[in-house]
């Protein structure tokens, strides 16, 4: 691996984890930078930043856990929906149409920051006490998140984060869960590329590293933004995302 190469993909590595960080959404951009722009197949690119999602998670997950943002009661019930669901996801990937799946998570998103960018819905909710959500409940968000991050490789927060801001979670606690919800769903995608010896483990600790920085001053940032500014980017990058994601999906159906 060439040295300019090694600066390219550290600073998509950076990039991505300062968002991933600051709003828990990034991971989707990285791996379609890698291929594109990088030039590395996507069967080497998808293990190397499911490997490096652990690292730079558990930093995150570090930094929101110190100034008090996760509500780790309700992170025990998704991960434990999540971890088994994930497994079973990465099974069920050969069985569904990849573009029908795209196309249902890209729905999701888009919808999701349209709902968050309403008025009513951009009130400090932070202000108020926070939403009660039942264990079953959290359970089964965790099972389907969980099976349809594995699915879509687009890891925990993408599909996590829009579910629990329409369900009118506090922004900090919604980016907070992602941050621990996405280790048992990298973890589960490792493991499953190292049986099947797809990891790179050059490519995914230059990845490690530089998501790692990035999620750690993209997290520091979360907490010095005010929070109906960082729920205001949250959601438009939800839309755009999501709008992305269906744009592309069209495209291929025309194809």
């Amino acid at each position: 691996m060439a040295l300019s190469e090694v600066v390219w993909i550290a600073l998509l590595g950076t990039v991505s984890g300062l968002m991933i960080g600051c709003i828990g959404i990034g991971g989707v951009i990285l791996v379609p930078a890698l291929v594109f722009l990088v030039g590395i197949p996507i069967q080497i690119a998808i293990p190397a930043a499911m490997f490096a999602y652990i690292v730079s998670g558990v930093v995150a997950m570090v930094v929101y856990a110190r100034n008090k943002s996760i509500a780790w009661p309700m992170a025990t019930w998704l991960c434990l929906g999540g971890t088994p669901a994930a497994f079973a996801g990465a099974w069920a990937v050969s069985i569904f149409d990849s573009r029908l799946l795209a196309g249902c998570l890209g729905l999701l998103t888009f919808l999701s920051g349209i709902n968050s960018l309403r008025r009513q819905n951009i009130a400090d909710v932070d202000a108020n006490a926070e939403t009660k959500v039942s264990n079953a409940v959290l359970l089964i968000i965790g099972l389907v998140t969980g099976f349809l991050s594995s699915l879509t490789g687009t890891g925990g927060p993408l599909v996590l984060v829009p579910i629990l801001i329409t369900m009118r979670l506090a922004i900090l606690t919604s980016v907070g869960l992602s941050q621990v919800f996405q280790l048992p769903v990298a973890l589960a995608a490792t493991a499953g590329n190292i049986v099947y010896g797809k990891l790179d483990l050059t490519l995914g600790a230059v990845l490690a590293a530089s998501l790692s920085g990035g999620s750690w001053y993209g997290a520091k940032l979360a907490h010095s933004v005010p929070r109906g500014i960082l729920r205001g980017i949250v959601s438009a990058t939800l839309v755009l995302i999501g709008a992305s994601i269906l744009g592309n999906v069209g495209w291929h159906l025309m194809k």
